[in-house]
């Protein structure tokens, strides 16, 4: 007699497969396979007759190479979404605390301000860590309304100095530098506070008073004004040269295209108005100010949306989101001009 036979295989359980971790070490040219946010990708599963599915393609991760700008071997650096991830991976490479890095700079091992990273990263860029190097406290009078001073921040706590301003009083201190983290006022710790709070802090020291600075500048070598042996290479994986990473304070990053003509030449023009009415320099800010533009069409709306968003805490007035605003739709009918 016949048995019932079963016309299909029993289908099995659906198989997970193990997560690989995307680490970033010295030397580790062959990468790993993962993905920004080190998720998992889908495992197998059995088809009809025991076929499987092909394999799901893995996408490469974004890797970017990286030196300390004083010198040092090339590392490999990945798996990263914020600013301050980048900083602990950059750590973890070269075996240093995190809190040790006061920026990083873009394709040269110099402080130059203009190639200072910010909340993006090309994606075939190259990353240099300035360290922590001597400390030093200057004593100030302050003789001016003005100190002279453009301040940014390093996006994990370190304020410094970006810009100084010709003929100012800082400008006459020959031992106060561009990239010089500000560490303390009058023995008070600034570590941890936003840029537009130091600068406040400053503005708010009476007219001839005198106070004293306490700085940290970067770490120095004996062959810094010399550039590295090789130039920066080539990304592998995504790099094409026509997008950037944009790393987010309160989510993943995200590949971008590069902005156009007229938006790059809003960003540029409102953050020189920050550094006018706050005396910061923050590209990632005037980005985001440009953003919360998108959809408004008058100024009540954009001051809405600015209200209710992260950016309320910066304290801008009415006459400078209308000054802000003014910027913006010149940009997008072609009449704005570099300031």
């Amino acid at each position: 007699m016949l048995k019932n036979m079963p016309l299909f295989n029993k289908r099995s359980a659906k198989k997970e497969a193990d997560s690989v971790p995307v680490l970033g070490g010295l030397g580790d040219t062959n990468g790993h396979n993962g993905d920004l946010d080190g998720g998992r990708y889908g495992g197998e599963r059995e088809l009809l007759h025991n076929q499987s599915a092909p394999p799901t393609p893995q996408r490469q991760p974004l890797v970017f190479h990286c030196q300390q700008a004083h010198g040092s071997p090339t590392g490999l650096i990945c798996g990263f979404s914020t600013v301050r991830e980048l900083y602990q991976k950059i750590s973890e490479c070269y075996d240093f605390p995190p809190d040790d890095i006061l920026f990083c700079t873009l394709n040269t091992h110099k402080v130059d301000m203009t190639k200072l990273l910010g909340g993006q990263i090309g994606l075939d860029d190259f990353i240099f860590v300035h360290r922590k190097g001597r400390p030093k406290e200057i004593e100030i009078t302050k003789t001016e309304d003005a100190l002279g001073l453009t301040i940014t921040d390093n996006g994990s706590g370190y304020a410094f100095i970006k810009r100084i301003k010709e003929g100012s009083i800082i400008d006459s201190l020959q031992y106060v530098q561009v990239g010089d983290h500000i560490e303390k006022i009058d023995r008070v710790s600034v570590v941890g506070r936003r840029h537009f709070e130091v600068a406040r802090m400053l503005k708010e020291i009476p007219k001839g008073a005198t106070f004293t600075l306490r700085l940290v500048e970067p770490l120095k070598a004996g062959f810094s004004n010399i550039g590295p042996r090789s130039g920066p290479r080539q990304s592998k994986g995504y790099g094409n040269g026509k997008g950037t990473l944009r790393l987010r304070g309160n989510g993943p990053a995200q590949i971008e295209e590069l902005p156009d003509a007229s938006m790059q030449l809003a960003i540029d023009n409102i953050n020189a108005s920050l550094e006018n009415f706050m005396g910061i320099n923050d590209t990632e800010l005037a980005t985001q100010i440009w953003e919360k533009a998108e959809g408004k069409s008058n100024s009540m709306d954009f001051a809405e949306a600015i209200d209710n968003s992260d950016l309320e805490e910066f304290g801008f007035t009415d006459d400078f989101i209308i000054e802000l605003w003014g910027m913006i739709t010149d940009a997008r009918d072609g009449r704005l001009k570099p300031k």
